[in-house]
Parts: structure tokens; sequence; C-alpha cells
């Protein structure tokens, strides 16, 4: 659709973008040919193009827009703090108040162990720095053989080169050689793909127990942590089974390895607690934290680190060479306490727990019912959707994977839904103050995404007969 409000000329910001812009994760040259979608502006859970076209942002940006678009405390804020002190660096025995007063308000919201920070511009630079600091500790605590980190094929980390050896996505892996070496991954806890004929109770603790093999493999005297996602984001939202997290935790605690829960997507918010630890129960020992932090308004990450480690690094003397230019940076840590105090003023978290939340979810898994869904599942305001070529049959899937992902995502769009695509899983991560008829219209474009991605496969003949 065009309008007034169309001020941006389309063609010539895409042709300008193809010539000088190589995006993310991206086929730069079929990108190219296609067009980007310019995006000018947005307010709230809504975003709009430089056609006038409005979209509904079912992802927050990139899982990580908690207060919505557009709120101008958060502008000002860091207004103001640019008029102050626009930057400067934290190393050099140098601190300043707005990277204070950041570390001082996540000791007050993170689980209790965590008093401490180390500030980095993203969540891939905070699991890069978890590799650091996890080396490093056992180096401190005199057993340097400690090196091997064991994280999960599908978890995703970042796309650093600690981060993508740290995940495993293994089409990330084939670019650059990786893993790096003393990275060892084990099955995620995937019940509706992987789960066989298991419950999802006997499949959830099979896979945590896939951890205790792998230590007995590699040797506990060299298996240094366990990385994961409480709730899988870029793998496709995969919910694990509620017997899984409790019996990985017996294990890190038992074969004293430490315990890394990387909270860039489930934190803030995201499943009506704070941080996914708390929603399951875990005491990590790290908590890579990013995205919701500022919501998304200015680049900011860091590691919480427990008093476990912290104490190690404080009592022992010796600089820990590891850092980064923007590591607290100013405007940054501006941006982030602004949101922050909006998440709490408005309770948003609550809010997920307690309203928009639940509200959401009963429409979400009413979505199940279509017939192009294996299952629908959802906890928080994040959720996903598996399609399936034969309704009822958990082992067969559309072949290759993910073009009927793609399908659907780019169906989307035309509908003015922002939905991700997984292989063939639709997944959703909206912003925490979508409102109750936002809610109806998303699930409303998405079962009519639904409905036109079914009417493409029965015309194409790509459904079980």
């Amino acid at each position: 659709m065009t309008g007034a409000s169309n001020r941006y000329p389309t063609r010539d910001l895409q042709a300008r973008d193809a010539a000088h812009h190589i995006h993310p994760f991206t086929d730069t040259g079929a990108l190219n040919r296609e067009g980007p979608r310019i995006i000018t502006s947005a307010d709230g859970a809504w975003l709009t193009d430089s056609d006038g076209k409005r979209y509904l942002d079912g992802m927050a940006g990139l899982w990580c827009c908690q207060v919505g678009h557009g709120r101008q405390e958060i502008a000002d804020a860091v207004h103001r703090q640019m008029c102050e002190l626009e930057y400067y660096n934290t190393f050099f025995k140098t601190s300043h108040p707005p990277a204070v007063a950041l570390a001082e308000k996540l000791a007050e919201l993170t689980p209790p162990q965590f008093n401490r920070v180390f500030f980095t511009s993203s969540g891939s630079e905070a699991n890069d720095t978890v590799f650091r600091m996890v080396r490093a500790y056992w180096d401190k605590m005199g057993q340097p053989e400690k090196k091997t980190i064991i994280g999960r094929w599908n978890g995703y980390h970042g796309s650093t080169l600690a981060g993508t050896s740290l995940g495993g996505m293994k089409g990330m892996h084939e670019q650059g050689d990786l893993p790096v070496p003393g990275v060892h991954h084990i099955a995620q806890p995937y019940w509706f793909g992987e789960g066989g004929d298991m419950s999802e109770e006997e499949f959830g603790l099979w896979a945590a127990r896939e951890l205790e093999r792998a230590i007995d493999e590699i040797g506990e005297d060299k298996v240094a942590a366990f990385i994961a996602e409480p709730i899988q984001g870029a793998g496709g939202v995969i919910i694990p089974p509620q017997s899984y997290w409790p019996e990985v935790s017996r294990i890190c605690k038992e074969r004293g390895i430490l315990l890394v829960v990387d909270e860039v997507i489930c934190g803030f918010g995201r499943l009506g607690t704070w941080f996914g630890s708390d929603y399951y129960g875990l005491e990590p020992d790290l908590m890579p934290i990013a995205k919701g932090l500022s919501s998304g308004y200015l680049p900011i990450g860091g590691v919480m680190v427990s008093d476990r480690v912290a104490s190690v690094f404080i009592d022992q003397a010796g600089d820990f060479h590891h850092g980064f230019t923007y590591s607290g940076h100013p405007a940054c840590c501006a941006a982030a306490l602004a949101n922050l105090e909006i998440m709490q003023r408005e309770k948003l978290v609550e809010r997920v727990a307690d309203d928009i939340g639940p509200y959401l979810q009963a429409k979400w898994t009413g979505l199940a019912d279509h017939p192009l869904v294996g299952e629908a599942r959802m906890v928080g305001l994040v959720g996903a959707l598996e399609l399936v070529p034969a309704k009822g049959d958990r082992s067969r899937a559309f072949e290759p994977a993910g073009d009927v992902g793609t399908l659907c995502r780019d169906l989307s769009f035309d509908n003015g839904l922002v939905m991700r695509a997984v292989r063939d899983s639709m997944i959703i991560s909206p912003p925490l103050v979508l409102t109750h008829e936002e809610a109806d219209l998303l699930v409303e474009r998405t079962a009519k995404t639904l409905d036109d991605t079914y009417a493409v496969l029965k015309r194409d003949g790509r459904l079980a007969a």
C-alpha cells in the first residue's frame, strides 16, 4: 500500500543498499535482485516501511524490543547523557556514573548469587567473554586442564568466533572450520522433532543425561562448563520438557562444572519472569545478557558473574586480559537504565505473567487445530508453530527443510505481520507492551497466513494424502 506517508524513494534506497551493504545471515546476491524491505519508522508494536505499509512486529525487532518502539523517555535519557559524557572507556582504573548505576541495578534484578557484571556491546561479545572467563577461572583454581565447554546442537550463542563455536548451528560451523577446539555438543531437548517414541518426560531425562554421558566420555577433570539457553530461541523456540532442567542442574552440581545460562533472549521479562533462570529455578554461575537489557535502543550486553566465580578473580592478583572499547558505554548504560525503569514502573514482567502472556497463549495454542500445524507452543511471550505435511505424525517433515517456513514467512509479511521462520517452524516474540487487540490481530493474521500457505502447498501437491 502506498500513500501520503511515502516520503522515501524505495527503489533508490534499495539500489544504494545493494551497491554498498552486506546484510547479516543473507544471500546477498538474491537479496539485491529482490530488494530489501526499507523500514522507516516504528511506534509501539508497529513498523512502517518506505511505501507506507504497516506491519505488526511479532518479533520485537530481533527478540529485543520489550518496551515497544518509539519510547521518548529512552531517547531523552540518551540525549541527556550524551550532552554530559558521550563516551569514556572503563579501562585504566576508570568508571563513570551510568556504568555504576546500571551494574547496581542489574545486581538488584538478577538472581541473588549475582552481584557483579562485565559489560559488553552484544550477546555475542558476552559469550566470547564467557569463553575466556570460564577458562581463566579454572586456571586460577589450579585446574588448567578443565577447558572443554559443552553446548547443545542447534543452540545459539552469537556469531563471533567463540559464540559460533559454543552454539550448535552446523551451517555456521561449515563456514570457517568451526567450532574451535575444546567445544563439545550434545543433543537438544527438542521433543517434537527428535523425541521419537519417548514421552516428553522420558525424552527430557534422556537429553539431560546426554550431558552426563559427555562428561564421562571427555573426563570430568577436563570439562569446564555447560552452556545453554533456558528456551532455545533462534533454534526454533525449543521449550524443554519439565524433566530436563532439574536433571541438568543436578548433573552440573554433582560433577563440579560451571553452569552458564544464556539469557540473551529469555531475559528481561520474555518468559513472564525477569530471567529464564527464575522461570526454571536455575542457579547459574555465569549469565550472558543483552537484547531486552536496553530493548535494543542502543547496543549493550554483559555477563552476570556469580559470587563464586567473581571471588576468584577478585581475591587472586593479576589482570583479566579481556575487554572492549565500548564496555559500559555511558549512553548505552543510560538507555538500559531508562528501559529498565519503564519495565519496572509499568510492571511489564508481571503483565507477561498474569495478563498479556496467558491471553496470547490461549489464542496461539488454539492454532494447533489448523491442518498445517503439528504443535503450537508458547511460554510467556515467545512461541512457535511446527508446520507439518501430515498432521498427527511427528515422524514426517517437509523436504527440503526450510522451504515451507520461508514461504510462510514471506506470506506473513504480505499480510502485515512479522514472523520468523526457523526450518519449518514459525516463531514469534512480540513486544511486552502488546495490547489485547494487537494480540487478537496477531493471531488473526497468523491464521490467514497459515491458510494462504496451506493453499499454496495443496495446489503444489506438497501435503500428505
